[in-house]
């Protein structure tokens, strides 16, 4: 039995809590992460949920919808996938394995921040909504939506990490911008889907952010067909991508 596998429940668990509270308050420390992540998914909802739709309440809870999807695309692609990429280049990674802590706390704190800036993305947005967007939604549909961004995140911490195994600190970022703005578009984020082209609304369900936006929608009561399939589509994204980023990262390791 090694050092780790001996050590108390409570004392593994408080390596995982304060593991996570770290790798958030790095990002958080970072401006150039967080406040792109903070800032842009309320920023946008202002132009196009109350600036564009002179307070229409059904489309300002349509674009709450959109808006949260596309929000909580960004930590796990940007504060999970760059920062992997960082700490291979770095020698972290060797660092963690060579330590006495537990395997899997090096990504646990990572997921955890990507889900703590989802729950800070929640918040704004629906304080902007709120107070600007005259959404009025019931707690149930709150709920759900703060449930529907904590599963979307998951997928896309899946292909952060992808990304921050095969990159390097230099491309990361410019890779998770090519996989974030375009999949946006493609998935009907910015623009109504059945506003896009036919071909484009064929190639939708290609795109986890489709899943994603038809999750949070119905969260809100704009879509009224099952969560299940979405649900179960954005878990095989996440099980096939963070399948494929750890046999990438044992390869390399």
């Amino acid at each position: 039995m090694n050092a780790v596998e001996a050590m108390p429940l409570p004392r593994l668990a408080r390596i995982y809590a304060m593991d996570a509270w770290y790798e958030f308050l790095r990002v958080l420390r970072t401006p150039g992460a967080a406040l792109p992540m903070l800032v842009f998914p309320g920023m946008f909802y202002l132009l196009f949920g109350v600036v564009f739709t002179g307070r229409n309440a059904q489309q300002a809870v349509y674009v709450l919808g959109s808006m949260a999807a596309f929000g909580v695309m960004s930590p796990g692609l940007f504060g999970f996938g760059i920062g992997v990429a960082v700490d291979r280049e770095r020698g972290l990674l060797m660092l963690k394995r060579a330590l006495p802590v537990p395997p899997g706390a090096y990504l646990a704190a990572k997921m955890a921040m990507a889900l703590l800036f989802a729950l800070l993305i929640f918040v704004i947005l629906a304080v902007l909504a709120t107070a600007f967007g005259g959404v009025r939604l019931a707690p149930l549909q709150w709920l759900g939506l703060l449930g529907a961004m904590g599963l979307g995140a998951l997928p896309f911490c899946a292909i952060g990490l992808l990304i921050g195994s095969r990159a390097s600190a230099q491309a990361a970022p410019a890779l998770a911008n090519l996989v974030y703005l375009p999949i946006s578009f493609l998935s009907g984020l910015w623009v109504p889907m059945n506003a896009m082209p036919h071909l484009l609304q064929q190639l939708a369900p290609l795109w986890p952010a489709w899943y994603l936006g038809e999750l949070s929608l119905r969260a809100v009561g704009m879509a009224r067909a099952p969560m299940g399939p979405p649900i179960a589509t954005l878990l095989l994204f996440t099980a096939v991508f963070f399948a494929l980023a750890v046999r990438r990262l044992r390869r390399s390791g």
